[in-house]
């Protein structure tokens, strides 16, 4: 692509999250959304290629449908109220609100263009996906966190879980995987979205790091599939640790960085005296947790049929970045960082 072409997309990215950031008007905030739904499918399409173009035209109808969706209960609300406010919406709109913000966030069981669209794209434009996109709704549904409602959240969350566990089992594509483990992670921050926002945010910084920081190891190593991250060792001994690491924090094992969320989402809930729901989230957590270490396994446990008499490889080709450096470095050791975050925000 045009360098030139890719920075206007990419500008236009940031410019139309900016616009839903800082708008007080629901009339902003889909412009804002537009404007980000518009720019991404240029991205998704730079490789000519016909499961790209499919990826892109699923990704552009979902989000219009989510889109028409938004606007047209916030017209309702706005009709019923007499204001375009963010924060004064009537029950009946906020729950179609809820749903259409939820669709564009991939939530269960509104996932199905999730895993299709991110299998159809490169690795670059899917952590853009799987990141960038998420802010703005994720934040306007922080915003309206107070009014949400709460039986809501907790179906297309404890969903959400059971789903992002249940479909990444069966997975050899790393992709695929990936989009299944953002929509476990979305149904964690959205099950305790009602009780403790702060607690949704602070998750969602941290996926946002985890998420990188492997889309970034995924990039450097030039995997897409099980068998390919399987003979990287030899190529990038070190990268292949900080990404198996990176696997397991993703799945939320202590000492890393993905337990501290989990584990204060875990604690609120049992305040908020939803024990069975904390009981549920954790059961359907470990069907996550088999496709983390089944991928963990196949990264340090498996040596690769290997020609040469020596393990590692001789001459590599593969140039590491200091982005991918820092973004591990971030990724894995955030949770002494834990009180100072929530703290923060």
């Amino acid at each position: 692509m045009n360098p030139l072409a890719l920075t206007i997309f990419l500008f236009s990215l940031a410019i139309g999250t900016t616009i839903t950031l800082s708008s007080y008007h629901w009339l902003l905030a889909w412009v804002g959304l537009e404007i980000n739904t518009l720019a991404i499918i240029p991205l998704m399409t730079k490789t000519p290629h016909p499961r790209a173009i499919e990826a892109a035209t699923k990704y552009f109808l979902t989000q219009a449908t989510a889109s028409a969706l938004l606007l047209f209960s916030s017209l309702i609300n706005a009709w019923m109220t007499g204001e375009w406010s963010i924060n004064s919406l009537t029950d009946l709109p906020m729950n179609a609100l809820s749903i259409a913000l939820m669709m564009k966030l991939g939530l269960a069981p509104l996932h199905f263009w999730m895993p299709e669209v991110l299998q159809g794209i490169s690795l670059p434009t899917g952590l853009i996906l799987s990141t960038w996109q998420k802010i703005a709704p994720m934040v306007l549904l922080l915003q309206t966190s107070h009014l949400i409602n709460l039986n809501l959240t907790i179906i297309l969350g404890l969903t959400s879980i059971l789903v992002g566990g249940w479909g990444g089992i069966g997975q050899t594509q790393l992709r695929k995987i990936m989009a299944f483990s953002s929509i476990g992670h979305l149904g964690w921050m959205i099950v305790v979205l009602k009780f403790a926002p702060h607690l949704t945010l602070f998750n969602f910084i941290l996926y946002i790091f985890m998420t990188t920081s492997m889309f970034l190891s995924l990039m450097t190593i030039s995997t897409t599939k099980m068998s390919e991250i399987s003979i990287s060792w030899s190529k990038t001994p070190t990268l292949t640790a900080t990404t198996l690491l990176v696997l397991l924090s993703l799945a939320g094992l202590p000492p890393l960085t993905g337990f501290a969320p989990k584990l204060l989402i875990v604690l609120e809930l049992i305040k908020q005296n939803a024990t069975l729901l904390a009981s549920l989230i954790m059961l359907a957590s470990l069907l996550a947790l088999f496709f983390y270490l089944r991928l963990t396994y196949i990264v340090s446990l498996t040596l690769p049929p290997n020609t040469p008499n020596s393990f590692s490889s001789w001459r590599s080709s593969t140039k590491t970045h200091p982005s991918t450096a820092i973004a591990n470095t971030i990724a894995l050791i955030s949770l002494p960082l834990t009180p100072t975050l929530l703290l923060f925000i």
